[in-house]
């Protein structure tokens, strides 16, 4: 006798392939892009050693500082919640630096706790005001903003140099990567390197990628993100995963801005500026959804590498004006935003199909409207 494999119309469902979720196509789209990008470069701009490793291990240590403030972003968009004060507290922390070394007795060993702190202040006010008292995060993270922006001013109107010797030894710490370098046309060889900040960057990246994916606040996060009645009900502390995430994206803010004083010494009046828009467009470019609930951080690592590759190749093309790398970063921001509305649209019963479907419908109806209204001839 012999025994036929259960089936529902589908020969062998039972190795069918599991349907990739919107994360993950997301995701894909994110990864291709990047390495597009980079190796179309590497072609085009075959004179610049493109190709070289050094210059590809550059692009994560110009922007690890961007890479904590974008995890931060990552972490309060998954609980659909915002919060765009991170870059001024980035300005905020790289000038209290600045002027903690320029007093005397003062140990570079305190500027880490301080950054810790400011950010970890920051998350704790917003996040309370958003998930307790329930105001709109975009208003509470924008009243943060203009206040640290004004805290800048008031402790230094002016540039503060650092000049620290600890300090600037960080700043200047390279760790090379023996097997991975290439030889110049003198025959030196050009090795490629990892910052501390970048190393901190990768440390922090990988400790977020297991929260998310292995502890039950990660899937609290999700949870939230996706649909906050059903977290409720769910027995998950909505207010509480809120204001946690506010908390950690304070940290990561205030980590970010130490990492990014590592790489420019100084404090500036204007260090920081806009720089929540480069962070809000890396985590989107990498796959997180604005609508909350989807997103991870692997992504939003190849959203900063684009952001970096961005700024690098636009220069090499003759474009001289700095805002053009956040123009066309802000084009595929647009982009992957209409990508994300498509993905929601698909998500309902039967698709993007069924969403077409209502809309021609509709306009199948107005225009028949019109018609009966047309007085005859």
């Amino acid at each position: 006798m012999k025994i036929k494999p259960h089936t529902t119309g589908d020969s062998f469902p039972l190795l069918k392939r599991k349907r990739i979720s919107n994360t993950g196509i997301l995701l894909m789209i994110t990864i291709l892009l990047f390495f597009t990008l980079y190796f179309a470069s590497t072609i085009y701009f075959k004179s610049s050693n493109f190709a070289k490793y050094s210059v590809f291990f550059n692009l994560l240590n110009n922007k690890a500082h961007l890479l904590l403030l974008a995890l931060g972003l990552t972490v309060v968009l998954i609980t659909g919640s915002i919060d765009i004060s991170v870059g001024s507290v980035t300005g905020l922390v790289s000038m209290v630096i600045a002027t903690m070394l320029t007093q005397e007795g003062v140990d570079a060993i305190w500027t880490i706790p301080a950054s810790l702190a400011i950010g970890i202040v920051f998350g704790a006010v917003q996040g309370f005001l958003v998930a307790y008292i329930e105001i709109q995060p975009f208003i509470v993270t924008l009243s943060g903003l203009f206040f640290a922006r004004g805290m800048i001013s008031v402790i230094n109107a002016v540039s503060v140099p650092i000049s620290d010797k600890t300090f600037m030894s960080w700043s200047g710490a390279k760790v090379f990567i023996p097997f991975l370098y290439n030889e110049r046309k003198n025959g030196t060889l050009d090795i490629a390197y990892l910052t501390p900040a970048s190393i901190i960057a990768i440390v922090v990246l990988i400790i977020l990628i297991i929260t998310l994916k292995k502890t039950k606040f990660g899937r609290a996060l999700y949870a939230v993100g996706g649909n906050p009645q059903s977290a409720l009900l769910m027995g998950i502390n909505v207010r509480k995963t809120k204001f946690m995430a506010h908390v950690l994206c304070g940290l990561l803010a205030g980590i970010g801005g130490f990492l990014f004083t590592l790489l420019s010494p100084s404090g500036n009046p204007g260090n920081g500026v806009a720089y929540e828009i480069d962070a809000i467009s890396s985590s989107v470019i990498g796959g997180v959804m604005l609508s909350g609930g989807v997103g991870l951080p692997i992504g939003t690592l190849f959203g900063v590498l684009i952001n970096s590759l961005i700024e690098r190749v636009v220069p090499l093309l003759g474009i001289t004006e700095a805002s053009w790398p956040r123009i066309i970063t802000s084009a595929f921001l647009f982009i992957f935003i209409v990508l994300q509305s498509l993905f929601i649209g698909a998500g309902s019963k039967k698709g993007l199909k069924l969403t077409l479907q209502r809309w021609m419908t509709n306009l199948r109806h107005v225009f028949s409207r019109r018609k009966k209204n047309q007085p005859s001839s």
